[in-house]
């Protein structure tokens, strides 16, 4: 996985924004307005800050080398993957939509309702 390739499966999930609140170099992806992922643009290798359950986020920095706590995050609820080749796309994907789930969780339920009164 590369910049370009996180980039395009984040901006494809539903009601996502990608904003740079802290300044050119980090990209931050949000849903509702709530942070679910950021990414240094300058990292080599890449690495990106996901939210994670934080009973899960134990069990992934004991399972992962690369997953290690959030840099400058909570680290009870955020991680930070370093993409060196160690864990699979499909398995950082699945980190990724984790953190989304938690994010829009209660607002995905709203987002439901309204489009079903919208029908």
């Amino acid at each position: 996985m590369d910049l370009e390739q996180l980039r395009e499966y984040v901006l494809g999930l539903a009601d996502v924004e990608e904003t740079l609140p802290f300044g050119p170099d980090n990209l931050v992806y949000k849903v509702f307005g709530k942070m679910f992922l950021l990414v240094g643009m300058d990292n080599h290798p890449l690495q990106f800050n996901v939210k994670c359950d934080p009973d899960l986020a134990l069990e992934l920095r004991e399972e992962f080398a690369a997953v290690i706590p959030g840099y400058h995050m909570n680290k009870k609820h955020w991680n930070t993957v370093v993409v060196d080749g160690s864990i699979s796309a499909k398995r950082l994907y699945q980190f990724i939509d984790h953190s989304y789930s938690l994010v829009c969780g209660k607002n995905s339920k709203v987002k439901s309702q309204k489009s079903k009164k919208k029908d």
